[in-house]
């Protein structure tokens, strides 16, 4: 910026724009109450305007702009795991007066290693991916892009940039003994192995919880819930499940609970009475899924806030130390589990 030019404000952009500055800063922060339409012409103009959020020179290295992207369709619904996590994600980077835009990568995207237009039109400093992209592209963005970047919600041992994930393992590990401890033995496990990251963990963490207790478990009762190969874009409607019913199933995420449990009442189940059914993440609502399902709640402000932070030290130039950062969650108890008479 020239000497003695003055400086965009929200203000600035609202008057253009002929909005109020609170719509300005929602749609940079990327909170709710703003179309799609109104958002993208505000960050448009605010790219074209040279806005940068400013932090009155308390703390240096804030004013990035920071890109968030985000597998196909994570954001159709305004209440989906995802947009509470870009959600959580935009406020931390507004709270060290940083703003954020997204992108969703396509899977033509992906195939044919085409990069962000964030990336390619120079709009943002910094990168945090959400939701794992497949292996291939991870490279190639992390090569090409020339930019500090995280990863949110999974990881990859293969590249050094820093990863904040939800401690998959141990809670699915309390979730199964939770079930253990009320009786159960016959339990399932719900999801597709090494599909994601975080759901060969909870397996693993559901899988030791069993043989602590001497139990083994079949191959019957390991229910993939989606194509290995197209990951978490898409989930199967119905499951094949043991001849011999389980009295209660492990699910990888809440969603896929959702779905099961509305397989089993077509089937003539009840849950819990009949069969009980736990998830994971804390999310959707009870009057989504019609049962108040026992979950494994994942901090998602406490994984937001670290990755912000890690990619503002990096962006600042600092020599960041990368690794695998697990946030540690809590076991959120609903009615979706009955205790079996021993």
């Amino acid at each position: 910026m020239a000497k003695g030019r003055k400086a965009v404000t929200m203000s600035d952009i609202a008057k253009k724009v002929n909005v109020s500055t609170v719509t300005v800063s929602k749609a940079l922060s990327g909170q709710k109450g703003v179309s799609e339409e109104m958002r993208e012409q505000i960050l448009r103009l605010a790219r074209q305007m040279g806005y940068k959020a400013v932090h009155g020179g308390k703390e240096p290295g804030t004013g990035f702009r920071i890109g968030v992207l985000m597998p196909p369709g994570a954001l159709a619904s305004f209440d989906s795991f995802y947009w509470r996590l870009y959600q959580a994600t935009s406020e931390k980077a507004m709270e060290k007066n940083c703003f954020t835009g997204y992108e969703s990568l396509t899977e033509e995207m992906t195939k044919q290693g085409v990069l962000p237009r964030l990336v390619t039109d120079s709009m943002v400093d910094g990168l945090i991916v959400i939701g794992r992209p497949k292996e291939k592209y991870l490279a190639l963005l992390k090569e090409r892009a020339g930019m500090p970047m995280v990863f949110l919600d999974f990881y990859d041992n293969s590249l050094d940039v820093d990863c904040f994930i939800s401690d998959s393992f141990y809670g699915s590990y309390l979730l199964t003994e939770y079930l253990l401890d009320r009786g159960h033995k016959d339990i399932a496990f719900v999801g597709t192995l090494y599909a994601t990251n975080s759901i060969t963990d909870r397996f693993l963490g559901f899988q030791k919880a069993m043989m602590e207790r001497g139990l083994s478990v079949p191959e019957s009762h390991v229910i993939p819930d989606r194509a290995r190969e197209k990951g978490t874009d898409e989930n199967y409607d119905t499951f094949t499940f043991p001849k011999k019913m389980p009295t209660a199933f492990v699910c990888n995420c809440d969603h896929v609970a959702g779905i099961l449990i509305r397989n089993l009442e077509e089937m003539g189940f009840r849950v819990p009475e009949d069969v009980s059914v736990t998830g994971f993440d804390n999310y959707p609502s009870e009057k989504e899924l019609g049962v108040a399902v026992t979950t494994y709640a994942v901090d998602l402000q406490a994984m937001a806030r670290a990755a912000v932070k890690s990619l503002i030290r990096q962006m600042n130039g600092e020599n960041v130390r990368r690794g695998i950062h697990v946030v540690e969650g809590q076991l959120v108890i609903k009615n979706s589990v009955r205790i079996i008479k021993r």
